[in-house]
């Protein structure tokens, strides 16, 4: 029986986002959650990868929610969450791609007579995809590997108490958008990978509303989603599991594959497994396990 491809999650929030990704997929089908829940799983021509492509919905508790239940339901090996932001920084204009190495939620904190005192969360990307994202994106100036802002607010005027305290308490953020802090922090609390990519559509000012007519939102997103294929096709499937078509022997860590007997070779007396053994490799478990041996002849 051949390996199950293994599984990749890619989320959104709008319609456009959606349709950017859904382009580079093929042999696409429906898959529907018990409650609800759409995907799109296809095939991403090139690599071993089975996308499935989730439309959430706008808003940071939307994105928490089905982003949690995607990854109970699914199981994907990564999830990436790709669409548009705006732009928080000169050098960055419309149509660039920021992949997010920080998502900060913005808006953590305590109001007191003195002031607003700042409570920061934030996540950090995973550090196998930023890798993979390092290596994919290295040769185009337009790609920015740099943190962002997620908050459930349209930020549209730079000199507003939100642009503000952005830049006094958020200077390094490149950009701000709605759902990534939902997104990464339901993926931290499952264990799994996240990664935040998104295209560059505004400039998080007055004239967002122009740059939108103008037909920067589905450039950005395109250009976004062509970022998350850049990345899939440079990530290999985690620990070997799900490999299609095998082992990849080239740089495979030494635990991986069958364990040798006595004479490390299979077929001899020290055939694979050649004693009392159980394989968990690829297993996960959230407490002690326990087991009994019972003689029995051989």
């Amino acid at each position: 029986m051949p390996e199950l491809q293994p599984t990749v999650a890619v989320l959104t929030a709008l319609p456009l986002e959606y349709k950017a990704v859904q382009a580079h997929l093929r042999d696409v089908r429906k898959r529907e959650h018990p409650r609800g829940t759409r995907a799109a799983v296809g095939q991403l021509p090139g690599t071993p990868w089975s996308v499935a492509l989730v439309e959430m919905g706008e808003g940071t508790l939307t994105a928490a929610a089905l982003t949690e239940r995607v990854m109970t339901w699914l199981e994907p090996q990564a999830v990436l969450f790709v669409g548009v932001a705006g732009s928080l920084k000169s050098d960055i204009g419309l149509g660039d791609v920021v992949v997010a190495t920080k998502v900060y939620g913005i808006h953590g904190g305590k109001e007191t007579p003195e002031g607003f005192l700042v409570r920061p969360e934030v996540w950090r990307a995973s550090h196998r995809l930023t890798a993979a994202a390092r290596e994919a994106l290295r040769d185009d100036p337009h790609a920015h590997l740099k943190p962002i802002a997620a908050g459930d607010v349209v930020l549209a005027a730079p000199r507003s108490a939100l642009a503000e305290h952005l830049r006094k308490h958020y200077n390094d953020a490149a950009a701000i958008e709605m759902e990534g802090s939902g997104v990464v922090s339901a993926v931290h609390l499952a264990g799994g990978d996240a990664l935040v990519i998104r295209g560059i559509s505004d400039r998080a000012d007055a004239d967002k509303s122009l740059a939108d007519g103008e037909g920067w939102q589905p450039r950005a997103a395109e250009n976004a989603a062509a970022a998350a294929v850049a990345v899939l096709r440079e990530l290999r499937p985690f620990g070997g599991r799900g490999r299609v078509g095998g082992s990849d022997r080239e740089g495979e860590d030494s635990e991986e594959g069958p364990h040798r007997g006595a004479t490390g070779a299979a077929g001899a007396t020290g055939a694979a497994y050649g004693g009392d053994h159980l394989d968990f490799r690829g297993s996960t478990f959230n407490g002690p396990f326990i087991a009994k041996r019972v003689d029995r002849e051989r």
